[in-house]
């Protein structure tokens, strides 16, 4: 079972199946959905179903943020192993009206350090799409630099999208 982290304005806690209605109005989002790998939520019960496979494996750790101020679930995320190519990359995913807060950049910087001391993690991947400038800004501000240019496709095949890779090395 994960910890519970807390960050100055945020309770980072597992995700649970009774949170698929706060994560619904992310991943039912369009505007959120834009550059996501997985297809739009069209109901939250299909949310639901996507909870229950979410901290299943020791070494793929989500966490959902949570505004201390009110509560609130604003968004989730996590770093997660690849087996197959030895890599740990971060992930992440905020409700629209918590954009361009810092708290994306706030939750996973602590989710890294949780991380890192857990697994001795020497280093973290991430890619975002090219137009996917608040993603770009996050990585940056984790440190993180440019790799290489790559693609990525949706998981349902409709779309495909020009992206960056970026690397921090600790």
């Amino acid at each position: 079972m994960l910890p519970i982290l807390e960050t100055e304005r945020l309770i980072l806690r597992p995700l649970t199946e009774d949170d698929y209605l706060d994560c619904f109005k992310w991943c039912g989002d369009p505007r959120v959905n834009e550059y996501m790998i997985y297809t739009l939520y069209k109901n939250a019960e299909d949310v639901k179903e996507w909870l229950k496979t979410v901290n299943t494996d020791e070494k793929h750790i989500d966490y959902g943020f949570v505004l201390k101020e009110s509560g609130k679930l604003i968004g989730s995320g996590g770093i997660y192993y690849h087996e197959e190519s030895d890599i740990w990359s971060i992930g992440y995913n905020l409700a629209f009206d918590a954009w361009g807060k810092g708290y994306t950049t706030e939750a996973i910087s602590k989710i890294i350090e949780y991380a890192k001391n857990r697994f001795n993690i020497k280093e973290i991947y991430g890619t975002f799409a090219v137009d996917n400038i608040g993603s770009r800004r996050v990585m940056e501000k984790l440190g993180m630099t440019y790799l290489e240019d790559t693609e990525y496709s949706k998981f349902d095949g409709s779309r495909t999208y020009k992206a960056k890779n970026y690397k921090k090395v600790f």
